[in-house]
């Protein structure tokens, strides 16, 4: 059998300019995409070359499941002083707390400076560290590659200033071991939708395909239950628009929902339940996740065709 060799590309003869060559091209949403199955984002509303001061920030965007800012600085070349300096001031300047930097190669200086500030700054701020590859075989098209150098930590950004102690609780802990099993059986599905990020936090975006509203995923132990629910940020319209259409979308789910309007809050709520959880006894795990996966989907599917 005759195989092919893998030749590395430099990455300059196929993006000669930072600016109007490479950031164009990662802000298409095809390209950008290889950017989210990394960093268990979904990026939209790019925006190129924002101003902070004197100074622009090469890509900005927000991750349609949370509404966080997240902000892009490309360098094709050896990471820098100067580069790692900019990030700093657009995080600050543009509020971000998703800073990616993709470089061309990560000097050993900026990988500890980044680790560095993963484990020391504010747990809402999340340092990406990202080398940016091109590979080709024989005379085929070359492909692009993410490799990321550097990334938050979770344990000690989640677990920083919930307790006096630098150890999760019982409760963070089983949080941890049900995400990672949930993410790694999304994966084996063929990952019908983006990944997250495990974390200690209860709760676990999907994204929809709009800002408008997106699906969270609600472990609630103490009442042995687990919540799928549509999350509509703040446009009452949207929900009175989706209650008009609920026999319809009732019907299509084979689900009855609970419709939360929540007139005296921002947010408005369609929910499902799910019983089984308990965090001392994960024999049922892989019913109630395969369970969620089926659900998630299906909410997908069914309630964008009414947004």
């Amino acid at each position: 059998m005759k195989l092919g060799r893998l030749k590395e590309v430099n990455v300059r003869d196929l993006w000669h300019h930072e600016q109007y060559d490479f950031s164009n091209w990662l802000s298409e949403e095809e390209n950008i995409e290889l950017l989210n199955d990394i960093l268990g984002l979904t990026l939209i509303d790019i925006n190129k070359e924002v101003y902070v001061g004197a100074y622009r920030c090469d890509l900005v965007a927000r991750d349609e499941a949370t509404g966080i800012n997240i902000i892009i600085e490309n360098q094709l070349e050896c990471s820098n002083h100067d580069h790692l300096g900019k990030i700093i001031t657009y995080a600050s300047g543009l509020d971000a707390q998703v800073i990616v930097w993709i470089v061309e190669e990560a000097r050993e200086e900026h990988r500890s400076a980044i680790e560095w500030l993963n484990n020391n700054t504010n747990k809402k701020l999340n340092f990406f560290l990202i080398e940016l590859h091109a590979y080709k075989i024989g005379d085929s098209i070359p492909a692009p590659k993410f490799e990321i150098i550097e990334k938050p930590n979770d344990f000690i950004k989640n677990s920083k200033g919930n307790s006096d102690s630098n150890d999760m609780s019982k409760t963070q802990s089983e949080r941890v071991i049900f995400w990672t099993m949930f993410n790694e059986l999304v994966v084996n599905r063929g990952k019908p939708f983006n990944i997250r990020k495990v974390s200690t936090d209860n709760w676990y975006n999907v994204a929809i395909g709009t800002s408008e509203a997106h699906i969270c995923i609600n472990l609630v132990n103490k009442e042995s239950s687990i919540v799928i629910e549509l999350y509509i940020n703040n446009n009452k319209e949207l929900f009175d628009k989706l209650y008009g259409n609920k026999t319809e979308i009732e019907s299509e789910l084979g689900l009855s929902l609970d419709w939360q309007r929540l007139n005296n809050r921002k947010a408005s709520r369609i929910k499902y339940l799910i019983y089984g959880l308990n965090f001392d006894n994960h024999e049922n795990y892989s019913e109630l996740m395969n369970e969620i996966i089926d659900k998630v989907i299906l909410m997908r599917k069914v309630f964008i065709k009414y947004i």
